[in-house]
Parts: structure tokens; C-alpha cells; sequence
């Protein structure tokens, strides 16, 4: 059984909506559509590190996405047998970046199931908003959506994203029923010094982008020793106005001052804090790096903490590595922890 086509052209006249309203956007056509401009402002009063810039960044990333030829050949690597009676899957929403959780409901709905979305209280305004769209264009997917504000009931499996401590609650709650519950997870980069400036700056996107909420986003790199930190700060001027941001900047200050006030070591250039930490997740405004002597070793110990990293960017990225510039950026079958969700749901 294929997957429904009237479903599928849903999504395609979704993207093609944001992507319309992106390129006015960017180009300040005065035409735009005043619903979801108004929707967009809405999402950044309601949550403030949901900028027009990060909103706008999202929803033409998505736009690209939600093509018929990329869904047909993500959708061509599956098999869609016959079933029965569609199973309801819940899905616990993130919100540290807009539409964390658009995958997944994606997912669910073009496997010929039915979602119970539970949003986060950060990404309340968005998600909604974009399924009003698909039901105008779809109107049979208003018996297959359902959002609730309490407790997640009547279920057949479910999708669960948070913290290492909520995943706890997680597993009890939702352990007797299929489910992937997804946990922290970081991004990490190797460098050689041999990089360009172009690179390094691309870099800064994969650091800077949402300011660094995502678990796509760089928080840790490696360096050889001996690595001469210049060329990267130089490089990384590119994001200074990051800093005109309060929420960034509340960040900043108070990293700024316990690293200081505790006498660690750091490199500082206005609106980066660099500490050398053996940790992969830095606070907003903090970048972690780590020295390394030979690089095939390290990516040995980076396969050993997999189940901790999202992404590791390199220049000459090999296998299941990203180029800079491009963690968020993800294809439609690159899945968050590795875990194919696509599969799962066609198997329940």
C-alpha cells in the first residue's frame, strides 16, 4: 500500500507555502501573507528566542524539504503494506527550536496513521498554524490530528523528546507501549587548522543558529595541539551582533562571570566564551573544545560516545559526518538519534 497521495500533495502545498512566504520575506515584498507573518510574531512574543530571523530560517528549510520529489524518494526507501485500522501515535513535542517536533508529525501522518500531538509550552503557535493549512488543503486530515494540553491517553505507541532527567518520566509513563524516547544528545566538530575562513564561518552557523538551543548545534570542537584560536575568532566575527540579543546576552554575562569568578582559563571575544572542558554540552554563549593527538584516535572515541552526539562536522566529512555549515540543514531521512521513524511506525 502506497502512502496516500491526497496527504502527500497536503505537504507539498504546505512547502510550497512557506517557501512563497520566506522568499517575500526575505526580498520585503509587501504582499506577504499576513496570517502566517502575524502567526510568526505571535511565536516570537510568546517564546523569545524565537526570532523572525531563527522562525523565517525554519520554515524555508522546510519549505525545501516538503517537495514532491524529495517526498517521493524519501518515501521510495520504505515498504507500506496493507493494514488495518490506523493506530494513534502520540508525540511529546520539543521546543527548544521552532518546529523540533515537524518530523516527527510528518511522519506519523504519511505513514497512514493518526497523531495526538502534545506541544511544548515554548512551540505553542506554529505547529497549530501549519496544520490548519494542511487540513485547508486536506480536509480528511482533521479526523487524523489531535492536539491535547493534558495527559497523553488513548494511545498506541508514541515519540517522546526531552532532557536526560524527563526521558526518566518518559520511560515509566510510556514504557508498556512502542515507543522511542529520545534523550540529550550534542554536536560536536573536528578541526585540523587547516581550515578556511570560509569554512570556520560556516561554521559559526552550526554554532550560532537558534543560539545554539538545538542538539544540531555545535557545543564542543576538537582541536590539534598547539591550535591557534585566531583564525576561528576572526572567522566567527561574522555572528558579533548576536550579542544585541537580551536572552543571549543574560547568558553571556552570567557564564562570563562564574568562569571567571571560579578562575577557570577562557578565550573571550565579546560574545563567545571558549573553555577548554572534556564536556560535550556548553551553556548558551560557551563553546568547549578539546586538544587531540592523532585524529583516527579520536574519531575511534567519538564512535563511543555515538549515543551522545546528534552530529560531528568536518571539512572533509566522511561517512554520517555534515560539512560545515550544514547541521541544520538535515534531509528528511536524517533522524534524530538514529533511529529510523519512519520504519518503527510502519511496523506497528
Amino acid at each position: 500500500m502506497a502512502p496516500d497521495r491526497n496527504t502527500i500533495e497536503a505537504f507539498v502545498k504546505l512547502g510550497k507555502y512557506l517557501t512563497d512566504f520566506c522568499d517575500k520575506c526575505y526580498s520585503n515584498v509587501l504582499e506577504v501573507d499576513q496570517n502566517l507573518k502575524e502567526v510568526v510574531a505571535r511565536a516570537g512574543h510568546h517564546n523569545g528566542w524565537f526570532t523572525e530571523d531563527n522562525i523565517l530560517f525554519s520554515l524555508k528549510q522546510w519549505g525545501e524539504l516538503l517537495t514532491t520529489e524529495n517526498l517521493n524518494n524519501w518515501l521510495s526507501g520504505y515498504t507500506f503494506l496493507e493494514k488495518g485500522e490506523a493506530k494513534t501515535v502520540g508525540i511529546v513535542m520539543a521546543g527548544n527550536i521552532p518546529l523540533v517536533g515537524f518530523h516527527d508529525f510528518l511522519c506519523v501522518l504519511l505513514s497512514g496513521n493518526k497523531v495526538l500531538v502534545k506541544l511544548s509550552s515554548n512551540d505553542k503557535v506554529l505547529p497549530p498554524y501549519l496544520c490548519s493549512y494542511l487540513i485547508q488543503q486536506e480536509p480528511s486530515l482533521a479526523d487524523k490530528i489531535e492536539f491535547v494540553d493534558g495527559k497523553l491517553e488513548n494511545f498506541d505507541a508514541v515519540i517522546a523528546t526531552g532532557s536526560n532527567n524527563t526521558s526518566r518520566y518518559f520511560e515509566y509513563y510510556f514504557g508498556k507501549k512502542p515507543n522511542i524516547i529520545r534523550k540529550n544528545r550534542s554536536s560536536v566538530a573536528v578541526l585540523t587548522g587547516n581550515e578556511s575562513e570560509e569554512e570556520l564561518k560556516a561554521l559559526g552557523e552550526d554554532i550560532f543558529r537558534y543560539y545554539g538551543l538545538g542538539c544540531r548545534n555545535v557545543s564542543k570542537i576538537y582541536v590539534p595541539k598547539d591550535y591557534d584560536f585566531d583564525g576561528l575568532f576572526n572567522a566567527l566575527f561574522h555572528y558579533k551582533d548576536i550579542i544585541n540579543q537580551h536572552k543571549y546576552a543574560n547568558n553571556y554575562d552570567y557564564n562570563k562571570a562564574v568562569y571567571l569568578m571560579s578562575e577557570f582559563k577562557i578565550l573571550d571575544n565579546g560574545f563567545l566564551i571558549l573553555k577548554e572542558d572534556e564536556s560535550l554540552t556548553s551553556p548558551i554563549s560557551a563553546l568547549f573544545y578539546s586538544y587531540y593527538d592523532d585524529e583516527s584516535t579520536l574519531r575511534k572515541k567519538l564512535q563511543e560516545m555515538e549515543e551522545q552526539i546528534q552530529c560531528v562536522v568536518s571539512s572533509d566529512a566522511k561517512e554520517n559526518e555534515v560539512n560545515f555549515g550544514d547541521t541544520q540543514k538535515p534531509s528528511l531521512n536524517d533522524y534524530a538519534d538514529g533511529i529510523d521513524t519512519m520504519e518503527f511506525l510502519l511496523k506497528l
